[in-house]
């Protein structure tokens, strides 16, 4: 028999389980087709105009370089797990359309909100490319985070 401390524990393991799925699949893609693809998205490039901005909008000198893009990667694996672990919560046979909205959402969300949000295009941004592979980044992030999260609920039962 489980307490409700080990059933709330294991929840939220589930929850950075399932979030931290999507989280790495979004990062893989990026990481692995933007060294081949000319016209791939530059989600990175995005993160550090990002978190550069945050920082010294804070009076913060943010770092430069390679620090810049290492902090920026882990800043944008941890709000991804949080962002997708989302999905792990409800009904385990709804996991897949949550991932498959969220994914969606975040997708179309970095794909057209850079440039209103003062962060510039993506260097080597060709339409409808680069916004397509964007989106279907973010899209595949959901649906494997969708997929962990039918796996690791317990049959039927809410995480």
């Amino acid at each position: 028999m489980t307490t409700k401390a080990q059933r709330r524990r294991a929840a939220l393991i589930r929850f950075g389980l399932v979030g931290l799925t999507g989280a790495v699949t979004v990062t893989i893609l990026n990481e692995s087709v933007r060294r081949i693809l000319p016209h791939a998205p530059r989600i990175e490039v995005i993160g550090e105009r990002a978190l550069a901005g945050s920082l010294r909008a804070l009076h913060v000198n943010p770092p430069q370089d390679a620090a810049l893009y290492r902090w920026t990667l882990l800043a944008d694996l941890l709000s991804n797990t949080l962002y997708y672990g989302l999905v792990g919560l409800g009904a385990r046979q709804g996991a897949w359309r949550r991932g498959g909205g969220l994914g969606l959402a975040a997708g179309l969300g970095a794909a057209t909100l850079p440039r209103p949000m003062g962060l510039g295009r993506q260097p080597g941004a060709r339409a409808p490319l680069t916004p397509l592979l964007t989106v279907a980044w973010y899209l595949a992030g959901g649906l494997v985070a969708g997929a962990a999260a039918r796996q690791l609920a317990p049959e039927n039962k809410l995480i």
